[in-house]
């Protein structure tokens, strides 16, 4: 289902929006130690919204953030997987953003701080995923089982895991449930992506053509950043590009959930990942904001495309849960 929303950008300073969101993307003449710090200080912000209290726990020994909303469903977790090209972006810059995700989908969120390429290239990432998502696992049902042990209704004691991830992040994030039992994968309740990295294989349309690119980034340097991940045959393992996984792959995966703007080069990456999903007997929305850059949720100082985008993030728990009651 192609859903595509048109809304007055009531900020008008899309200049300045642009240039904020060109920081969370490696470029061709960037280097990684100023990628990584301008990138950190453009978006970290010490301020969370609607009161969102945020904390450091070690998950499997990886260092994470953990937000708590005023009010949050107790079965409810979010985890995180920030992009960054793989090669930058912290839970430290992404504070902002998941403590609004955490408070719109009153749930509560972990953010973990993965290792970064091209010192640590893949599958570190994805390892120190896998290990957070294990533990949370394991944590959520002990506490379910035990809060709704008298309950005749086994999906009382059932954990809702919503994973989230944007850019780079996306990849990891697929790799992750790509490589789940089907008894883990029904854990996930919805996986949430915001402009997705779905396709790092060398043959891909954008990486031959010429001059592929939109407002913020080129296909030029989305592959030199791939190139320091990882060597170019595991480019094409769906663990790393998953929008190469097969049908039998795909098999009870989790509801996807795609938000991004109309103008990203990378939208007919999603149009195809939306397909093969559904060709695969799942389900997946593809939520296309016209007239948006990518990740334009996280110029909301700019756009106020970007609070509603958020709001309706929410709106995909919150209104399931009216329903469902």
């Amino acid at each position: 289902m192609l859903l595509c929303y048109s809304i007055m950008n009531l900020s008008g300073n899309r200049k300045a929006a642009l240039k904020k969101l060109k920081n969370l993307f490696f470029s061709l003449k960037s280097d990684v130690k100023s990628f990584r710090a301008k990138f950190d200080s453009v978006f970290t912000n010490s301020l969370l919204p609607n009161n969102v209290e945020c904390s450091e726990r070690s998950y499997a020994g990886v260092n994470c953030d953990l937000f708590l909303p005023e009010i949050y469903i107790t079965k409810r977790i979010i985890l995180y997987i920030h992009g960054g090209c793989f090669v930058g972006g912290s839970k430290q810059a992404y504070r902002n953003f998941a403590a609004s995700l955490a408070a719109a989908a009153s749930a509560r969120a972990v953010v973990p701080e993965f290792r970064l390429a091209p010192t640590h290239a893949y599958p570190a990432s994805l390892e120190d995923v896998q290990n957070v998502f294990r533990t949370i696992y394991t944590e959520e049902l002990v506490a379910n089982s035990l809060e709704y042990d008298n309950s005749k209704n086994p999906d009382d004691s059932k954990s809702e895991i919503i994973i989230m991830a944007d850019g780079s992040g996306a990849s990891i994030a697929l790799g992750l449930v790509l490589s789940l039992s089907e008894k883990l994968r029904s854990s996930i309740a919805k996986i949430v992506l915001f402009s997705p990295w779905l396709d790092l294989g060398a043959d891909s349309k954008k990486f031959t053509e010429k001059k592929v690119c939109d407002e913020l980034y080129t296909a030029e340097s989305m592959f030199r950043a791939a190139e320091m991940y990882t060597f170019q045959n595991n480019r094409d393992i769906p663990f790393v590009s998953p929008l190469r996984a097969t049908k039998e792959q795909l098999r009870s995966f989790p509801p996807v959930y795609i938000q991004m703007g109309e103008n990203e080069f990378l939208l007919d990456d999603a149009e195809r990942m939306e397909r093969i999903l559904l060709e695969a007997g799942g389900k997946c929305t593809l939520d296309v904001w016209k007239n948006m850059p990518a990740m334009f949720q996280l110029a909301d100082e700019y756009f106020e495309e970007s609070h509603l985008a958020v709001e309706k993030i929410g709106r995909l728990f919150t209104v399931q849960k009216i329903k469902e009651g």
